[in-house]
């Protein structure tokens, strides 16, 4: 028995203090969902609750700081989880939590940021996957729903700009996702995976990752040579000016809204598709890759999609 309802169901979002998740847990409420959130900014995360609380009655919304790299921390969430719910089970897990950053795995100095995002887009899937199973075994109906990208399949923000941590995260949500329908059809049927791969959203995950990361400004600046910008006139504060405003641009200029994809989320997981394309970018982008896989990584293939008007908050080479 699959899901496909909400009123009184019992829901996980991880990442829950803004854009997705913050979206997620307001419309699981609005549809009746108790929510167990949890976040590392504790202020936004309650800011979430706020607006969860506000458009909801009857609803059960609950707030935990995690972090989710750490599966310690991700075990004594689901035991918070369960006391706080007094529950012995959840219907729902959405593992949203994410981060950008670390796009060299070859510079050295960018293996502290290489690690911390794979670690959040990864090693968060897998933990709270594993803490959260036997609870999502425990209902009468479940689904498990992890949030990839369309860097889950097109490993690449366009030429000159390597992007190898979040693009391998990515790919490995999606393969386990993908794996994992399998391995619930045989002993949890009544449990189902599905994989999320959102276009350009807007969300704050460039503000969050910036804030994680701080900024490599000498990195920004041999970037962006490679691009034929010159930033030597630019102090370093004006440099991380030009960064922290295209990271807003990012989430304010977005084509899809993230209560817009939030809401396509949750359509398409109580109507069973498993493989969740979000936005019109999305669609493209999986199209044209299928259809000519050796040319996807070639100047010429992001071109085609700037021409029509996808990915401009991506800088092209």
């Amino acid at each position: 028995m699959a899901v496909t309802d909400l009123a009184g169901r019992i829901a996980v979002v991880t990442g829950g203090g803004t854009g997705m998740g913050r979206e997620l847990v307001r419309q699981l409420a609005a549809a009746g969902c108790h929510v167990a959130a949890c976040d590392l900014n504790a202020e936004e995360l309650a800011r979430t609750a706020e607006l969860a609380t506000g458009g909801s009655s009857g609803v059960r919304i609950t707030t935990h700081d995690c972090d989710v790299t750490d599966a310690d921390a991700v075990a004594a969430f689901a035991a918070e989880v369960a006391a706080s719910h007094d529950t012995d089970h959840i219907n729902l897990l959405f593992n949203n939590a994410g981060v950008g950053g670390g796009g060299s795995f070859v510079i050295d100095d960018q293996r502290a940021a290489w690690d911390t995002t794979f670690a959040v887009c990864w090693n968060g899937v897998l933990n709270c996957a594993r803490a959260f199973m036997d609870m999502l075994v425990r209902s009468d109906a479940g689904a498990m729903v992890n949030t990839s990208s369309i860097n889950g399949f097109w490993a690449t923000v366009g030429p000159g700009a390597p992007h190898t941590s979040y693009c391998a995260a990515k790919f490995a949500v999606k393969g386990f996702t993908e794996a994992l329908m399998q391995d619930l059809e045989i002993h949890a049927p009544h449990v189902s995976a599905h994989v999320v791969m959102p276009g350009h959203i807007g969300t704050s995950i460039a503000l969050n990752s910036f804030s994680v990361h701080g900024v490599d400004v000498p990195l920004i600046r041999k970037n962006m040579a490679a691009r034929g910008v010159d930033l030597d006139a630019f102090s370093d504060e004006d440099v991380e000016a030009l960064v922290r405003d295209r990271n807003t641009r990012f989430r304010d200029d977005a084509p899809t809204s993230a209560a817009q994809a939030a809401e396509i989320i949750l359509s398409d997981v109580l109507v069973g598709r498993w493989r969740i394309l979000v936005g019109d970018d999305a669609y493209r982008i999986d199209e044209r890759v299928r259809a000519d896989p050796e040319s996807a990584y070639t100047p010429e293939f992001f071109e085609v999609f700037r021409d029509e008007g996808h990915l401009q908050a991506f800088p092209p080479r």
